[in-house]
């Protein structure tokens, strides 16, 4: 899927809430710290990561494409 980015960044909890592959920020944050998530390849353990355009985002099979 495709998120397009209306600022600078976005914090990768609040990204899987927008996306709805969370159901809330703090679910998000449990799927990072669980080790659920990579970022451009490598898995990504910090809950607010600042998420910028041209990464990719990957949690449970769904793919984010940040643009």
């Amino acid at each position: 899927m495709k998120f397009e980015l209306k600022g600078e960044y976005i914090a990768l909890c609040d990204l899987l809430k927008t996306v709805g592959i969370a159901q809330s920020g703090g679910q998000g944050k449990v799927f990072v710290a669980d080790g659920n998530v990579t970022v451009d390849g490598e898995i990504e353990l910090r809950k607010t990561a600042k998420i910028r355009k041209g990464q990719v985002v990957v949690c449970f099979g769904e793919t984010i494409e940040v643009s």
